[in-house]
Formats: structure tokens, sequence, C-alpha cells
């Protein structure tokens, strides 16, 4: 383990310095785990849309391992937190689209979220007319998991 000393010491002063402009983003993180939480709890039941388990996207664990110092175990938690939010809340919003909107785009995009794949073809009409009401229900893959 690196003690806190030798930890900080080496960081160098301007990561310090910016530690706190990390940490801030805590604070809407916050507000966005509620309002995302909040929103799938009234809306997912009206729509019958499958719940997301929050649980199995922020896992908090790594603070247990013995050889990290104490400021590396609250960087880890931060991590942890923030990083399963993200994929939490884009989970909530895919399942979210899937049933409001189950399109894909019409260019490439980065990265998908899990329910991407069942999106009608962008441009498809006759797809979208015959299977709309299909997809937006269709969340039995959620079942095998």
């Amino acid at each position: 383990m690196i003690k806190v000393r030798t930890y900080l010491y080496n960081a160098g002063i301007l990561k310090i310095i910016f530690a706190p402009l990390v940490w801030v983003c805590i604070v809407p993180a916050f507000f966005l785990d509620l309002v995302m939480t909040v929103f799938q709890f009234i809306c997912f039941p009206v729509y019958n849309i499958r719940k997301v388990n929050r649980g199995d996207y922020i896992v908090l664990d790594r603070h247990s391992l013995k050889y990290l110092n104490i400021i590396e175990k609250v960087n880890c938690v931060y991590c942890g937190y923030f990083n399963g939010l993200m994929g939490f809340v884009r989970e909530v919003g895919g399942r979210a689209e899937q049933h409001w909107c189950p399109i894909k785009h019409a260019r490439k995009v980065g990265s998908t979220h899990s329910r991407y794949s069942k999106f009608l073809d962008y441009g498809d009409a006759d797809s979208y007319k015959k299977d709309l009401e299909r997809i937006k229900q269709d969340f039995e893959d959620l079942d095998q998991s």
C-alpha cells in the first residue's frame, strides 16, 4: 500500500488543485440518480416498461481492497458510483427510447445501449407500422438475465 503522504507527493500540485473539480461532479450525479430513479419508478409501470435494477449497474466493492490507501479507496467508490450511474441512466434511457421511439439513427453512432439492436431501421415505414407495438413491449430477453 502506498502511504497517503507519498501518494499525495507523487500526485503533484496540479492534480491536487484540480481534484475538487473532479469531485464537484458528484452533486449533479446525485441529482441525476434521484431523477432517473423517480422517473422509472413512476413512469415505467404506467407504460409497462421493465424497470432497471440500479444494483446491477452501481457496484461499490473496490474500497474493500486492502492494498489501497484511503484516498484510492474513496476514489474507487467515486468512480464505481459515477460510472455505474452512467450505465444505469443509459439503460433507463434505452428502455424508454424503446417504448417511445424504437428507430435506429440514419448514421452510425459511437456507442449504443442494450436495447438498440431491437430498434427498427431508419426510414423503414412499413416495419414501423407493422412492428411498432410489438417492439415497444419486447423485453422478454431481460427475463433471461
